[in-house]
């Protein structure tokens, strides 16, 4: 029995030193000390010694089990040793490389060109206002001269809530909202998502913004509006700028008219863009209609006033020469990494 212990010992060290894996490791000490290891069958006999041989065989069995585990000992802090410095080695880090710096988001084009707008009307003495997106069918329509049977409004048809709540379809129901807040003179500039049920495609979109400006005051006449028209296209869109008004109908405008501004594309001279005309359709403006001003708890006789309204997505189409409104929604970091 002794030399089957002395044995095991010298077979456990031949073993352990040609292990290199941890997992390994764990196999040779189930191998040896394990529940049904080799040094456990082997103590597992002493029973049958004499009285006089079992203090000396179990001395040397204790011995082995411990020199085995403290050889496995040194085994598993050798290889966790080994392990960390491979790891080290993997893992360099070398700090005199210049550290990567953190991409930096950037404004939309849509946004950058409405704080440009803003600021053009600050400006001009003109306060930024704004108001709910879910609106009574009263501030989006009736107050603004569409009563329910107005066939102006099947043109605007939109999302409702009910019967008289819905997704405003314009922003001109916050103007309703200042004339009945404020006295004149009001000079507002009313920006702000709003909804319609338009199918998308490359100029359409069932969501979208517009950005409304209203002035009201005594003595406010149609050489108002076009001298702040002019103003504002000719600082978003450069000195060179031409508009035209075409007489229009709109029901809370009267008299009423499209402005169209000189195609950017062509110059004025006629392309595929403008149609041959030389002119691109650019917003809808007029004079308040005496029945808003009314409505609103403002004297038509004693007040007057001016209002037009843009779309944010079209103005930006054609300051950055964008042919598709789907673009600027689309999320596109190649598109918009551009601007």
């Amino acid at each position: 029995m002794k030399q089957a212990l002395e044995k095991i010992e010298l077979c456990a060290r031949e073993e352990l030193a040609k292990i290199a894996d941890p997992a390994e490791l764990e196999t040779l000490r189930i191998r040896f000390l394990g529940k049904k290891g080799e040094l456990t069958a082997i103590m597992k006999q002493m029973a049958a010694l004499s009285a006089e041989e079992r203090p000396a065989i179990g001395q040397l069995a204790n011995r082995v089990r411990s020199d085995i585990e403290q050889a496995l000992a040194e085994k598993t802090a050798q290889l966790k040793a080994e392990a960390s410095a491979l790891k080290l080695r993997e893992e360099k880090l070398d700090v005199t490389l210049p550290g990567k710096a953190p991409k930096l988001g950037k404004l939309h084009p849509m946004d950058v060109v409405m704080h440009e707008i803003e600021d053009i009307f600050i400006g001009m003495g003109f306060d930024i206002v704004s108001g709910p997106e879910v609106e009574y069918d009263y501030y989006n329509f009736e107050a603004l001269n569409l009563p329910p049977d107005h066939p102006a409004r099947d043109t605007q048809d939109t999302f409702y809530i009910n019967d008289n709540i819905l997704l405003r379809t314009q922003t001109s129901s916050i103007q309703v909202h200042v004339m009945e807040n404020r006295k004149p003179p009001i000079r507002v500039l009313s920006p702000g998502r709003v909804y319609r049920s338009d199918a998308i495609d490359a100029t359409h979109s069932p969501i979208f913004h517009q950005i409304e400006c209203l002035v009201v005051d005594k003595g406010i006449t149609m050489a108002n509006l076009v001298d702040t028209l002019n103003m504002f296209l000719k600082r978003l869109y450069g000195e060179e700028c031409a508009i035209r008004l075409r007489p229009h109908h709109f029901p809370f405008t009267e008299p009423s008219a499209e402005v169209d501004i000189r195609c950017f594309n062509c110059g004025g001279k006629g392309c595929s863009m403008c149609k041959g005309e030389g002119y691109v359709e650019l917003l809808g403006a007029g004079m308040v209609h005496p029945k808003v001003l009314k409505n609103c708890g403002i004297d038509p006789a004693e007040y007057s006033g001016f209002a037009f309204g843009l779309g944010l997505e079209r103005v930006t189409m054609g300051k950055y020469g964008i042919n598709d409104l789907r673009l600027l929604y689309e999320n596109d970091l190649r598109f918009l990494n551009q601007f």
